[in-house]
């Protein structure tokens, strides 16, 4: 009874928009807003919200593997979803919370399925669609939750990926979050072509 009764709470913004007559109730999430390097990941889900996936909640309440089993699970549930990664060179162009404007937008746009509604995680953004704003919105919504599922699991493939190209960093470990290790492979050997330079001033002055 656990799950069924998380995720009904979790349900209770859509539900509320289901009975405003919304049908695509469309969820954005964004990942990496933190890390000195890798990409941010943003993104836009509409789920089948008679189907739930019951186990979904916000991705930093689930471990690694639970995340894992449950991206499939959620892309099966899904009437549509679009991921979009915006670049380190973009990050150090417009900063980091143009960033994730500009992927929310794009993720909107990469739908097939157009929403009838947006729900978005503490973000103010003018998508041309009736929008909600909710703080800590990935842990009290299950469309932001299963996006936020579905970014984090994406993020953390590619930056796995990252770590064969560059081994030095421990990016399969810390994802490109600043952690001691991290930050030590950085004084010694400097960056990356993927470090987000804007985010390393004081690391490589405090080096120099």
């Amino acid at each position: 009874m656990k799950y069924i009764y998380e995720i009904e709470n979790y349900l209770a913004y859509e539900n509320h928009c289901r009975k405003q007559g919304k049908r695509y109730i469309c969820g954005i999430d964004e990942v990496g807003r933190g890390p000195l390097a890798g990409p941010v990941s943003v993104c836009a889900c509409i789920m089948d919200l008679d189907k739930p996936v019951t186990r979904v909640r916000d991705s930093k309440k689930l471990t690694s593997g639970k995340r894992r089993a449950l991206e499939p699970l959620i892309k099966q549930s899904c009437i549509d979803y679009c991921i979009v990664d915006i670049e380190e060179d973009i990050i150090d162009e417009i900063n980091i919370l143009n960033a994730v404007l500009k992927g929310a937008k794009s993720a909107v746009e990469g739908l097939k399925v157009k929403p009838d509604i947006i729900l978005i995680d503490a973000l103010k953004v003018d998508f041309g669609i009736e929008t909600i704003s909710i703080i800590g919105g990935d842990d009290k919504s299950y469309t932001i939750a299963a996006a936020s599922i579905l970014a984090k699991v994406h993020r953390d493939t590619l930056m796995d990926s990252f770590d064969q190209k560059y081994p030095l960093y421990g990016f399969c470990r810390n994802k490109g979050y600043g952690t001691p290790e991290h930050i030590q492979a950085l004084t010694k050997i400097g960056p990356a072509p993927i470090h987000r330079r804007t985010f390393l001033k004081k690391i490589l002055e405090g080096a120099q």
